[in-house]
């Protein structure tokens, strides 16, 4: 990679399924520009990565662990990851040892990597550019707040009157089956 060429620091956010053909994917979060980098990765690769981020450790070391350790037994460390392009399709990465030393990766191997020893991951910023989707918000806090107002105030007989909580009409004490049949009768009707 020329040293020109720009980086940016990604997050690794998580191995998902794709739901529509079942592909596994690894995903890297560009916080500054808002966009997502979706990786393919093989089940292999997913398991090491997911198990990774949730702290699970294998009895005996697996591929991943094993390079690791065999790079700390040699005296270094994993420095950074670097997904440095995207050439027909494929994710090119390198593992940046401490001593400057690069070598050449997968980017899904590169990633399992640098979650097991906790270094950073940097993508070029092309390949983000080229890339990288849309990150769409999630529910805004005032959403979640409104919801969860609505959580309080909901009771199943709500779902059956088909009117929402303390909408006029609506009758948290008094059942239909109380105020009988007549609209009339019912309270607030």
């Amino acid at each position: 990679m020329a040293d020109d060429e720009q980086l940016v620091q990604v997050e690794v956010v998580g191995v998902r399924q794709h739901l529509v053909d079942d592909e596994l994917v690894v995903l890297l979060l560009d916080p500054a520009a808002e966009l997502f980098v979706p990786i393919l990765i093989g089940p292999t690769e997913a398991t090491a990565i997911a198990s990774a981020q949730a702290g699970i450790v294998p009895r005996r070391p697996m591929t991943h662990d094993l390079l690791c350790d065999v790079v700390a037994a040699l005296g270094s460390a994993v420095a950074t990851v670097e997904i440095t392009e995207l050439r027909q399709g494929v994710f090119h990465a390198a593992l940046v040892l401490a001593s400057g030393v690069r070598v050449d990766s997968r980017a899904s191997d590169a990633i399992a990597v640098a979650v097991r020893v906790g270094c950073p991951v940097l993508c070029a910023a092309e390949v983000v550019a080229v890339a990288g989707i849309e990150a769409s918000d999630g529910p805004s806090e005032q959403e979640v707040e409104r919801f969860r107002a609505f959580l309080e105030q909901v009771s199943a007989e709500d779902f059956l009157t088909g009117q929402e909580p303390g909408d006029p009409g609506t009758h948290d004490e008094d059942t239909e089956e109380d105020a009988g049949d007549d609209p009339e009768q019912r309270p607030g009707a």
